[in-house]
C-alpha cells in the first residue's frame, strides 16, 4: 500500500521518507533519463529528463501513464496536492503502490513539501499552486536539477522542459451503441521550453485494457 504522509514539518517528512527509502533502495540509477512506457516513446523519446520539470494540461491519467514505467522499474514517487488521483488509476497503470509517496493537503507549505519530496523521490505528480513567486520557482528548479527529481505539474509552470497538453480525445470500438470500447486516441502538443521552436504535435493510441 503506499505510504500517506501525515503533515507536521517539511524537515520530518524528508526524515520519514529517508528513513524508508533508504531501507528499501540504497542508491538513484545512474541514466540521464527516466523510462516511459513502449507507448510514450513517441511522445518523448527515450524517457523523462532526470533534475527538471514537466507541465501536463487536459489529463491527470496522463501523468500517471508518464511514471508508470520509473515506478515498475524500482524508482520512488510521489503525488502531492492531487486529491482526486486516486489509488485504484494508480494501480491500474502498473505503478508500485508499496513505492509511492502521498501527500493529500500540504496546507500553506506547498513550497517546503515539494521541495522535501525532491529530495528523496525520483518523480514526484504535483498540481500548480495557485501563487508562486518567480524566486521560488527557481529555487525549487534549482533544487531538482541538483537532486535529479523530476516533478510532473498539473497545470502551468515556469521554467519547464516541456509543456505536454491533449488536444483531443477520441475513443474507438463502438459502433451504434453496441460494441466494446477498444482504444483511446489522444492528441497531444508538444512545446519544448522557451527557445524550444514551434510544437509539435503527436498521436498517442491507449488500448482500453491499458486503462484504469
Amino acid at each position: 500500500m503506499s505510504s500517506v504522509v501525515a503533515m507536521e514539518s517539511p524537515a520530518s517528512v524528508r526524515q520519514a521518507l529517508q528513513a524508508r527509502i533508504s531501507s528499501m533502495q540504497s542508491t538513484r540509477l545512474d541514466e540521464d533519463a527516466f523510462p516511459v512506457l513502449p507507448i510514450m516513446r513517441g511522445v518523448l523519446g527515450r524517457g523523462l529528463r532526470r533534475g527538471v520539470v514537466y507541465s501536463i494540461s487536459g489529463s491527470t491519467s496522463l501523468a500517471l501513464a508518464l511514471v508508470a514505467a520509473a515506478s515498475q522499474s524500482g524508482e520512488w514517487c510521489g503525488v502531492l496536492d492531487v486529491p482526486d488521483l486516486g489509488l485504484e488509476a494508480a494501480a491500474g497503470w502498473g505503478i508500485d503502490l508499496d513505492r509511492l509517496v502521498w501527500v493529500a493537503d500540504p496546507g500553506d507549505r506547498w513550497m517546503s513539501t515539494v521541495g522535501s519530496m525532491a529530495d528523496v523521490l525520483g518523480l514526484v505528480i504535483v498540481r500548480a499552486p495557485t501563487r508562486v513567486t518567480s524566486a521560488e520557482t527557481s529555487r525549487l528548479v534549482a533544487r531538482l536539477r541538483q537532486t535529479r527529481s523530476t516533478m510532473l505539474v498539473l497545470g502551468e509552470w515556469p521554467q519547464s522542459e516541456s509543456q505536454i497538453r491533449v488536444v483531443s480525445s477520441s475513443w474507438t470500438g463502438l459502433g451504434d451503441g453496441h460494441g466494446h470500447l477498444a482504444d483511446r486516441h489522444l492528441e497531444l502538443e508538444v512545446r519544448q521550453g522557451q527557445g524550444g521552436g514551434a510544437p509539435r504535435r503527436s498521436r498517442l493510441r491507449v488500448p482500453a485494457a491499458a486503462i484504469p
